[in-house]
C-alpha cells in the first residue's frame, strides 16, 4: 500500500476529471502519467498503454498493486477502501439515486459526445451531434434534480453524482450548448466549482494542460 497511486489522465478527459475530484475529495496523493489522446494519433492507441486498458481510453489507475479502468469503477473501489469522505449516501434509496444520476450521465450523455464517436460523425456535423446528445440528457438531468437536489445534486452532501455533472458541464460549454434552460444544473455546477477539490481537478491546472489554456 506505499506506492503512490498512478492516474493514467489527459487534462480535457471529463471522465479522468470524475476521478481526479475524488482523488482531490479523499485527500489522495497520486502520480499523473499523461496520455495525449489527440497527439501521435492517440497515444491511448499505443501497445504500452493498450496492455494497461483494452479499452484504449483514459482513466486508468494503478492502486494496490490492481489496474482499474472505468471511472465510475474507479470511483466505487477508492470508496469502498478510502471511505472518507463519504461519496455515496448510506441511504440505499439516496444512494440508488446517485448512482442513477452517475450512469445517466457517464452512459447516457457522456459516451454519445466522446472523441472517438465524433470521429465516425464526420467534419461538419460534430458540433450538432454533440449539441444534440448533451441537450437530450439534460432536458432530463434537469427534471431529475428539480427533485432530488440540496446545495448539491442530491441534497447538501458532495456525491458521486456530482463529480459527473462538473465535467459534463464543462462539455457542454465546450459544444455551446445553450444553458439558459437548465438553472439546476447551473446553480449546483456554481456551488461545486467554488470547493478546492474540483479546482485543482480543473483541466486547466493539470501537469499536461497546454500553456494556453493554464488558469
Amino acid at each position: 500500500m506505499t506506492d503512490k497511486p498512478v492516474l493514467y489522465s489527459y487534462f480535457r478527459s471529463s471522465c479522468t476529471w470524475r476521478v481526479r475530484i475524488a482523488l482531490a475529495l479523499k485527500g489522495i496523493d497520486y502520480e499523473t502519467v499523461p496520455v495525449n489522446l489527440i497527439k501521435d494519433g492517440g497515444q491511448q492507441f499505443s501497445k504500452e498503454f493498450q496492455t494497461l486498458n483494452p479499452m484504449k481510453q483514459v482513466p486508468a489507475l494503478k492502486i494496490d498493486g490492481i489496474t482499474i479502468g472505468q471511472s465510475l469503477a474507479i470511483i466505487e473501489y477508492l470508496e469502498e477502501t478510502r471511505p472518507t469522505p463519504r461519496l455515496l449516501p448510506q441511504d440505499p434509496q439516496k444512494k440508488a439515486i446517485v448512482r442513477m444520476i452517475s450512469d445517466l450521465i457517464a452512459s447516457g450523455i457522456q459516451p454519445l459526445q466522446n472523441l472517438s464517436v465524433l470521429k465516425q460523425v464526420g467534419e461538419g456535423k460534430q458540433l450538432p451531434w454533440a449539441q444534440e446528445a448533451i441537450t437530450s440528457g439534460f432536458n432530463a438531468l434537469e427534471q431529475i434534480l428539480r427533485s432530488t437536489a440540496g446545495k448539491y445534486c442530491v441534497g447538501d452532501e458532495v456525491s458521486m453524482a456530482d463529480l459527473c455533472l462538473v465535467p459534463q458541464v464543462a462539455n457542454a460549454e465546450r459544444f455551446k450548448v445553450d444553458l439558459s434552460h437548465y438553472p439546476t444544473i447551473c446553480q449546483i455546477n456554481k456551488a461545486l466549482l467554488a470547493l478546492e477539490a474540483f479546482q485543482v481537478s480543473h483541466p486547466s491546472r493539470q501537469p499536461d494542460t497546454p500553456a494556453e489554456l493554464r488558469a
